[in-house]
């Protein structure tokens, strides 16, 4: 379980294909603190650490992981947001994340206001995912609150500390993102689905 704060950046140091599965290996500042077999979301993908060695810690990211989410589109030195599991007890700054990417989307308007940026995504509204107007979203791991809501789009304002941040600044228009959405607003929408 996750809240959606990034904690830090980590950079993508080698990628190794074996079979169907592709093992990452990332530099970052909180590897010192990372255990093997522990989870850590990057860009909002939970992956498991299986390997850690001086600042580098390795991940295996599954077909079907890489199939639903944007890990495979990683190259070496991209930047990926980082968030360790939230600990029980703690103040929950974001909103309930659970690391489970539901689809990608795609980035299609960066605009700078003053004093901070508003971003557009679009996504595949096939897929039954909704959002809403101030409702929570999970872009790239990020904890957001949803502005401009549409069927298929949404925007999101991001003040000055998460643009420097995260890997939002390098967001372009069509940047693969991974989009998590609100699982309360997914169970909602399950139940009205069904009825």
């Amino acid at each position: 379980m996750f809240t959606g704060i990034i904690e830090t950046l980590g950079i993508v140091k080698e990628i190794i294909k074996e079979e169907e599965n592709l093992h990452i290996t990332i530099n970052s500042t909180i590897t010192h603190e990372l255990k093997v077999d522990q989870s850590v979301a990057h860009n909002g993908v939970c992956l498991t650490v299986v390997k850690i060695e001086n600042d580098n810690y390795t991940v295996t990211a599954i077909k079907e992981t890489i199939d639903k989410t944007n890990v495979g589109d990683w190259k070496i030195n991209d930047i990926i947001n980082l968030e360790r599991a939230m600990k029980l007890g703690d103040r929950l700054d974001g909103h309930i994340v659970q690391g489970h990417v539901d689809q990608i989307g795609f980035c299609t308007f960066k605009e700078e206001t003053e004093g901070s940026w508003k971003y557009t995504f679009e996504y595949d509204k096939n897929l039954n995912n909704i959002t809403i107007e101030k409702g929570s979203i999970t872009v790239n791991g990020v904890s957001l609150t949803v502005v401009d809501s549409k069927t298929n789009e949404f925007s999101v304002a991001i003040i000055p500390y998460t643009y420097e941040h995260t890997n939002f600044k390098n967001f372009t228009s069509g940047t693969k993102i991974n989009l998590e959405f609100d699982v309360i607003g997914k169970y909602v929408s399950k139940l009205h689905n069904t009825r």
